[in-house]
């Protein structure tokens, strides 16, 4: 697709309203300054000079929707009675992201993963330890009601809505077939992020997994065309889904539909990928752009281009990075 073909597309990006459901957590970025050994036990002596609070996991699949469709962004997710949880929702707010329909729950830790690094004038600032808080156990009863009741609610309100599973305990088995047959019900575009247990998002419109995930799935490697094809049919089949955008990293997407058993395929190179320094949250990224479209009423093939292109831009920035439609207009326009 020639780039003046896919710019005129991109504004419809802001359009849509689109909710998040998933595992919502939040980054914790603390740097110091190596001083000395301590002399209480053989370890470094840090002196912090910053901290940095980024929003992670199902949050940043939120701020990508949120920076693309200029606010138009919900989140339904759990967090706990403690810091972090009042942390987490004063950055989902500053983002653009309303977080009315969040819940609650004393029982749960809010999902945090602090990572400290130190540096010094001979070195590059290295990461030295990282400290995980989060509960991974599947909700109880009275939380997942509450989310349940909360997506009955919110849906009829949006375009589109994101499944964003990072195995926390969030999506259910109640809660995802609660979202499908609320999508459905309101004929909404309902997309998966998710890397394992598939089965479980049986009848959503659209899954975005990588390939990796995707071989785990189907129970063999993708090595050409045909064995690529072959999986790509396997999953929309298994998994009664009518898309599935297989990310394939430095070799691109490819997509598959199908609409009256009939199956189509095509495939991409990745976009400018010369210039990659980090894929973290690239699939949040590709997952907010493809559903976008996708709400907006594009073709799946113009949604599948358009978070191709906005990978290739995170990609090239260190740690969880989003973009906006001028980012893209700005990179089509180079």
């Amino acid at each position: 697709m020639e780039k003046k073909e896919l710019i005129q597309y991109l504004d419809k990006l802001k359009e849509p309203k689109i909710l998040i459901i998933g595992d919502f957590a939040l980054d914790e970025m603390v740097y110091g300054n190596t001083e000395r050994i301590s002399r209480e036990a053989p370890v470094l002596i840090l002196e912090h000079y910053e901290t940095k609070k980024i929003l992670g996991a199902a949050s940043n699949a939120a701020h990508n929707v949120s920076r693309l469709n200029l606010g138009k962004a919900s989140a339904i997710g759990v967090y706990g009675d403690d810091y972090y949880g009042g942390e987490l929702l004063k950055i989902l707010e500053e983002k653009g992201i309303n977080t009315s329909h969040m819940v609650m729950d004393k029982t749960r830790k809010t999902t945090t993963k602090t990572r400290i690094s130190g540096s010094c004038n001979q070195s590059i600032t290295q990461q030295i330890v990282r400290i995980d808080r989060q509960t991974k156990t599947p909700l109880n009863k009275e939380t997942e009601e509450k989310i349940i009741e909360n997506i009955k609610k919110a849906i009829p309100n949006f375009d589109g809505i994101i499944l964003s599973d990072y195995h926390l305990g969030c999506l259910t088995q109640n809660v995802i077939n609660s979202a499908i047959e609320e999508a459905k019900k309101h004929n909404k575009i309902i997309v998966a992020d998710i890397q394992k247990n598939m089965e479980k998002y049986k009848g959503v419109s659209a899954i975005t997994p990588n390939q990796p995930d995707s071989e785990k799935q189907v129970g063999f490697f993708i090595k050409d065309d045909e064995t690529l094809k072959k999986a790509g049919e396997k999953l929309l089949n298994e998994l009664n889904l009518q898309k599935v955008l297989l990310t394939r990293g430095e070799n691109g997407m490819a997509l598959f539909e199908k609409e009256n058993e009939k199956i189509t395929f095509e495939k991409i190179n990745a976009y400018n990928k010369k210039e990659v320094f980090d894929v973290t949250g690239a699939g949040d990224t590709v997952v907010a752009a493809f559903t976008l479209g996708l709400a907006a009423g594009l073709d799946a093939k113009i949604a599948m281009y358009i978070g191709n292109l906005a990978a290739s831009i995170v990609i090239r920035y260190f740690g969880c990075h989003t973009v906006t439609v001028e980012d893209l207009k700005d990179e089509l326009s180079c």
